[in-house]
Parts: structure tokens; sequence; C-alpha cells
């Protein structure tokens, strides 16, 4: 038995991605149920407009973080502004009377705290909330979930069906055939590519018929955003199958690749509310700079001038993991034409 013991021990040693289960995934679940795991958004990004802009401003509760006061623009550019998301909530205030709070609702945990701190401001601040009037959480969910299941079949399918291509010999006789690596990293992903694309589309069609979820914004920026968004993910399948020898590494892997994704993408927890730390990780991600696409499109209708920084990250992530991806792929390839 202690023989049997010791062997087991050896083995898990000798197991890096195992050691990394054990280890590395319960010590991220501590910080992120430690630090993340939170739906109070302490301070709202908030702009004042109007005549009586100054005033209000000095008025506002203290979680009204002001970053902007504009005395000159009137309710129109305040929705412009709201619908690009230049701010959680912009004040419009007037000469008399109570002032309007204009709410983005497409952010749902800062949508209720803002309401909720209107409706303590003693008739001051008169709500109103836009692009999810009655703060349906389906609203915001299904964007996400659009990106989820990219990510899903980006990382865990592509990575599996590359390694069994590895298990069964294929890999060796692709070697010796005149595909440069981008060519056979291609024809592997194209299949994955379309098959994400096909489920998008059927996710979102259904997340708009089902839950009456709007789509009011471009369709070509929000195609464009889920194509960059799809090339990232499948790309960190690829790496993620040139890293492993088995479906079951290339699993284990593949959901320590989606569980920060999940957790710290803003998706189940709001970005505003995580640790300064654990935020810059969410930043890290890609899944959250498609909901902030996917978001943005579907529910606000922003303009793409507003979403060019998202789609230029996920434009750069792309063209790195993807770099990371052949180049790894290519050593893979050599030794498997030597051995032929």
């Amino acid at each position: 038995m202690r023989a049997m013991v010791l062997k087991e021990f050896l083995e898990l040693r000798r197991d890096k991605r195992m050691m990394a289960m054990v280890v590395a995934l319960p010590l991220l679940l501590l910080i992120v149920f430690g630090y993340a795991a939170s739906f109070n958004v302490t301070s709202l990004r908030t702009e004042v407009t109007g005549p009586g802009a100054q005033q209000a401003a000095a008025h506002l509760p203290a979680k009204f973080d002001v970053v902007r006061v504009d005395a000159n623009a009137d309710r129109d550019v305040a929705v412009q502004r709201l619908r690009d998301g230049k701010a959680d909530v912009i004040v419009v205030a007037g000469t008399g009377g109570p002032a309007t709070l204009l709410v983005n609702g497409a952010s749902l945990f800062s949508a209720q705290q803002a309401v909720a701190l209107a409706g303590r401001s003693n008739a001051t601040l008169r709500p109103e909330v836009l692009f999810n009037p009655d703060l349906e959480t389906s609203w915001v969910m299904v964007p996400a979930l659009v990106g989820l299941i990219l990510a899903f079949i980006g990382t865990i399918i592509t990575a599996t069906g590359l390694v069994r291509e590895r298990q069964s010999g294929t890999l060796e006789q692709l070697a010796v055939m005149p595909f440069r690596p981008s060519d056979v990293i291609a024809g592997k992903i194209v299949p994955y590519f379309v098959l994400a694309a096909v489920d998008m589309v059927l996710v979102t069609v259904l997340g708009l018929v089902l839950f009456g979820v709007p789509f009011v914004g471009n369709v070509l920026v929000f195609a464009a955003g889920a194509a960059l968004f799809l090339f990232v993910v499948l790309g960190i399948g690829v790496l993620i199958s040139t890293m492993s020898q088995t479906q079951g590494q290339a699993m284990q892997m593949a959901l320590m690749a989606m569980l920060p994704q999940v957790l710290l993408s803003g998706m189940i927890f709001p970005l505003q509310s995580m640790a300064a730390g654990v935020r810059w990780i969410g930043y890290a991600l890609p899944l959250t700079w498609f909901i902030k696409i996917s978001n943005g499109v579907m529910l606000r209708g922003a303009a793409p001038s507003s979403l060019w920084l998202p789609l230029l990250i996920l434009a750069a992530m792309a063209v790195v993991v993807f770099g990371a991806a052949v180049l790894r792929f290519r050593r893979d390839l050599a030794p498997a034409a030597v051995s032929r």
C-alpha cells in the first residue's frame, strides 16, 4: 500500500497540468470569490449637463463620481453620450424642479444602484432608464451568452479536436505533405469557425424571439466583433492543443482558460465592483471586450466610433494569439516530419 501511495504522489508531481488543477484552480477561485464576487457597485461614472449642471453636481450623493460637467449640452447630447457608453448615468439639470437622471439600463448592476440612489434623494432626481427600461436580466445576459458560447466552441472543442488528430497519427501524415503550418491550422479551424458562427446566429435570434431582447445597432459591427473574438478563442484552442498530449489534458487546460473568462469578464459580476488587481485581469480577457461590443450594439445601438477600443484590442489579441499558435504548431510539425 505504501508503494502505491508513493507511486501516485510521484505521478501527480510529474503531471504539471494536474498539479495546476489541484493547486492553481482553488487559489483562483479563492481570489475571484474573495475580491470579485460582489454585485455592489461602489461608484457610478456620472456626467452632469444642462443650465443647472454646476449646482446639481455639487449636491449629488457620493457614489455619483462626476467625470464631466457641461452646462451647454442638452438632453439629446446626453442621450447620445449615454448610448456611446461615455458614462453610467447622466444628470440633466434645468433651472428649476427635479433633475432628470438618465440611466444606462444596459449596465444592469450600475442601473439598479442608480435607481436606488435616486429613490433616496428626496425627489431631487427623477430616474429615467434607457436601453433596458424594465431592467430585464435576460436583456443583459443574452449578449454575454453569445460570447460565452463562442468561447466554449472556440476553446474547448478546437483544443480537443486537434489533440485527437495527434493521438490518431494524422499529425505525422500532415507533416510530410506540402502544407505550411498556417495552411494546416486554417484547414483545421474553418469548420469550427463555421459551426461557431451558426451557433452565434442561432443563439442571437432565439434571444431576440424568446426573451424580447432588442437588436438596435449595426449588424456589421456586431459581426466584425464576433469574428475577431472567434479568431482569438480559436487561437487559444490551438495553443492548448499544442501543449497537450491527450484529450483529457486538453479539456483540463481549456476549462482553466474558460473559468476566468466566465467569472472576470463582467458577465456575472460587474467589473466596477472588483478589486483593482482582479479588474485588470478581467481587462486582459477577450470575453470582456466582446461583451462590451455585443452589449453596446444590441442594447444601446452604440455608434461604431464608440466601439473602436474593444475592436482594436480584440484585433491585437487575434494577431498575437494566432501568431503564437502558428509558431507552436510549426514546432510540433517539425519533429513529426523528421520521424517519418
